[in-house]
């Protein structure tokens, strides 16, 4: 279960982005917020002035918050109300956001994909790249410049694409999915699984004449993937009873041939899904899916936000006790 979130401004438009999904994610989550903003010590002479923006953000932040958790759940005396609070920090941003995250032991980090150095800065540069690769907690990025018709609170129902790639690493993300479908309550919320069956690619050293080499290597691809196809689609129906087992109801399975990356950025951006679940390394290692051609490619060329875990047990939502 969230508990906590945290989500780090660093004062531009395009971060504030995020404000969306926080009173959302808040209100009806009923999710606490810590809003951070990391002052460049160059600039802590200003510290006055940045301390004045991140509690009126703040302020903000609550005010909105409390008017969805009312609005989604009524004037229920058991609903705790959502509380909000600043802080700031001078210092390196991303060593300031990871420490914050570890103090108060935040269930989640919410931050916009691109703060005011432009979207190549926050999806390779620093602060990005560092949080990705050492938090240990989710991080929901939001792409600044997030359409209309899925900002998180626009869109009539709420639709989750969960890549898959068979490995159990990859199903880690399941447990969060499962979550974020409870804390909605009895808002529908749809989950898509996706497996992209990649065709076999024809070696260099191919040749007819060679030993055990498929004489007519076009047939030989369409049955390799025609056999991918039924194995993926075989691999996310039993994906699917699990979730189900969990308590999510509404799940549909996809399966996809091509190149993974292109597959994926194609399929989202024809569907309109207002979030992408999917584990921080599959089976080819951390390095491969937080920069390699699949994360990289599907941080770059989607517009809907996405919710990126990182494989390990000590990430997974805790559970509410009943």
């Amino acid at each position: 279960m969230y508990r906590k979130m945290l989500v780090p401004l660093d004062g531009s438009e395009l971060a504030e982005v995020v404000f969306t999904y926080a009173k959302e994610l808040a209100g009806r989550l009923d999710i606490d917020v810590i809003l951070l903003h990391v002052v460049n010590p160059v600039l802590q002479g200003f510290t006055p002035m940045h301390r004045a923006y991140i509690e009126h953000a703040a302020e903000i932040l609550q005010r909105e918050a409390r008017s969805v958790q009312e609005r989604s759940k009524g004037a229920k005396p058991q609903v705790k109300p959502v509380e909000t609070r600043s802080e700031l920090t001078v210092g390196y941003a991303p060593d300031e956001i990871l420490r914050c995250a570890e103090k108060n032991k935040v269930d989640l980090i919410l931050m916009a994909s691109h703060g005011r150095s432009g979207l190549r800065r926050w999806t390779m540069g620093s602060v990005a790249d560092k949080i990705l690769r050492t938090s240990q907690i989710p991080v929901w990025l939001v792409r600044a410049g997030v359409p209309d018709e899925i900002l998180y609170d626009k869109w009539p129902k709420k639709t989750i694409l969960v890549p898959l790639d068979g490995s159990e690493l990859a199903e880690s993300v399941l447990p969060h999915v499962q979550t974020l479908s409870e804390q909605r309550g009895p808002e529908r919320v749809d989950v898509v699984l996706v497996r992209v069956c990649e065709p076999p690619a024809i070696p260099s050293y191919y040749a007819p004449e060679l030993p055990d080499a498929p004489l007519n290597w076009g047939e030989y691809m369409q049955k390799e993937t025609a056999r991918c196809k039924q194995t993926a689609t075989d691999y996310l129906a039993e994906v699917a009873k699990k979730l189900k087992a969990m308590g999510v109801n509404n799940v549909k399975s996809e399966v996809l041939v091509g190149k993974s990356a292109d597959q994926l950025v194609d399929y989202a951006n024809k569907n309109p899904f207002n979030l992408i679940v999917m584990a921080t390394h599959g089976r080819s290692g951390l390095s491969r899916w937080v920069y390699g051609s699949i994360t990289e490619n599907v941080l770059q060329g989607v517009s809907c936000p996405i919710l990126l875990i990182r494989t390990n047990p000590s990430n997974q939502p805790v559970k509410k006790e009943k």
